[in-house]
């Protein structure tokens, strides 16, 4: 009797084969020592739920290779490969950034490409793409050939139809409201509190993607505003106009790219003059805490911009852009822009990296300034637009509209890695490489700051770093990941008399809120 005499059984040993595989190679997408610290014990019951989650998954994507070659060994050996390609990926991304992988990374898959150099991805060259041809098509061409398929001979169009429709159809189901609403809430009861490295640990990085992916899927905008209500009644009432009479406010914000004062570390000779000396007249200052340690820029922003912590937006928190106008009530841009300001975005960069270009106006931004607005030619200027060259077109804006309340949000890049050769002058050093970078940016700082003090009208910047630098060359991880901040009175709103205050730890998602209550445009609610 051969083999393929018995389909349904050799069908079925297949997935058995492909199940065990699954299973034994899951753990390898963290370190050991990272997995065994996520690995919480839990009672036995749950622990078989766990298990038994993986199955659906494991099975959809069996019959998905199956339904479109009717080849059960084959389906052993993509399948597995399938698997172990995402876990693989996963650890190599835990090893860069310490971090699984999660859902909202296939939305960047396209963006990994495009900018290669931004993701660390240099790699991704032709060899790379040769390779991959060859793994799949060689050896999905070798089971062709080799291996007969198990379609029935009677009524074949059906069921190949019925093949694709029990692969597929359970995927687009998943689209239907009717079908979503049950999954998602019986998803979110399985996966409970959203914690990434937790659940790649229970349920492998494929599955646990598929199941985030879900629950995002059924996150709905009115259960948002329900969770936030308290959050948006207080965004609605809290912002304060000021005094008609008085000359018209300008607040600055400035993200500065990889921005960490390297002293902090014992790093000797490294003067940064216009942060020091803005320390000493500022409201506040001192180290913020990270969103995200080493990369994910849109996650600190969002968390500047919207006030919300990320467990106050839950399976968002990972890649906030991809629904921001869930949150466009309770953002501080819009606050300001139904308060009648004019709020501006500036960021020398592609406006659609991180779907700026949609996010950024459903969060309230009049305008937006992009990289298509900047003369810059990496060829003569390198990679980035400098921090200088980005303080002299902040400037001009300003300039356009004196008479306006204005908010202006500034995202540089010109700290961002990666810190070859080439970046400045003769240095080859990525260290020191870091290190010149943050010197123009302090240079660019002192710049803007001075420029704002000269401004007949109450002016407020606050300058901050996104996140440490993904600078393995000095520390991998940072010893300490906490980023720089400092809010400064400027112009009118200078008190010539005011002492230095000593340094305050405080978080992303209060800067905005604690700027403005300085400047005396918000208010607090009665209790």
């Amino acid at each position: 009797m051969h083999i393929h005499d018995a389909p349904i059984l050799l069908t079925i040993l297949c997935f058995g084969l492909v199940c065990i595989a699954v299973y034994a190679t899951d753990w390898l997408a963290l370190p050991f020592a990272v997995y065994r610290k996520n690995a919480v014990r839990r009672p036995m019951a749950r622990t078989l739920i766990d298990l038994a989650a993986r199955l659906p998954v494991i099975a959809l994507v069996f019959a998905g290779f199956f339904a479109v070659t009717w080849r059960p060994i084959y389906c052993v050996q993509a399948t597995i490969s399938f698997f172990v390609i995402f876990t693989g990926i996963s650890r190599a991304k835990f090893q860069f950034i310490r971090e699984p992988l999660v859902f909202s990374d296939i939305a960047l898959v396209v963006d990994v490409f495009k900018y290669k150099e931004i993701f660390y991805a240099t790699s991704l060259n032709v060899f790379f793409w040769i390779f991959s041809f060859l793994y799949v098509f060689g050896v999905t061409g070798l089971y062709f050939y080799f291996e007969p398929h198990i379609l029935p001979d009677t009524a074949r169009f059906l069921w190949i139809l019925l093949g694709l429709l029990v692969a597929f159809g359970p995927w687009f189901a998943l689209f239907y409201g009717p079908v979503n609403g049950p999954v998602s809430r019986l998803t979110q009861w399985v996966v409970g509190p959203i914690d990434i490295k937790k659940n790649t640990v229970r349920f492998g990085t494929f599955t646990s993607v598929v199941l985030h992916f879900v629950i995002w899927l059924g996150r709905r905008r009115e259960k948002i505003v329900r969770e936030l209500s308290t959050l948006i009644k207080s965004a609605l009432h809290d912002l304060w106009d000021g005094d008609d009479d008085e000359a018209p406010p300008l607040i600055v914000i400035w993200q500065s790219e990889s921005f960490i004062d390297l002293r902090h570390f014992g790093v000797k000779g490294l003067k940064l003059p216009n942060l020091d000396r803005l320390r000493k007249q500022s409201a506040q200052w001192g180290r913020m805490t990270s969103v995200f340690e080493g990369g994910y820029t849109l996650r600190t922003e969002f968390a500047v911009l919207s006030g919300l912590q990320p467990e106050d937006v839950d399976i968002d928190a990972s890649y906030p852009y991809l629904r921001a106008g869930h949150y466009a009530d309770i953002v501080w841009p819009n606050k300001l822009k139904n308060a009648g300001w004019k709020t501006q975005f500036v960021h020398p960069y592609d406006r659609t990296f991180f779907l700026r270009h949609k996010a950024m106006p459903q969060l309230g931004f009049d305008h937006m300034m992009m990289l298509d607005e900047f003369d810059h030619k990496p060829e003569r200027d390198g990679p980035y637009v400098s921090d200088l060259a980005l303080t002299k077109s902040v400037i001009r804006e300003i300039d356009k509209d004196p008479d306006l309340k204005n908010f202006v949000f500034v995202a540089s890049m010109a700290n961002h890695g990666p810190w070859e050769a080439g970046r400045v002058k003769d240095e080859t050093d990525p260290v020191a490489i870091y290190t010149e970078l943050l010197r123009r940016a302090d240079h660019a700082l002192g710049n803007l700051a001075h420029y704002l003090d000269t401004l007949d009208r109450p002016v407020w910047l606050l300058f901050y770093g996104d996140h440490a630098p993904l600078l393995k060359a000095f520390a991998d991880p940072f010893p300490d990941p906490r980023t720089d901040y400092v809010i400064v009175p400027l112009g009118r709103a200078r008190a010539h008399s005011q002492r230095p205050v000593p340094a305050q730890e405080e978080a992303p998602w209060n800067l905005l809120g604690t700027l403005l209550r300085y400047a005396g445009l918000s208010k607090e609610l009665p209790s």
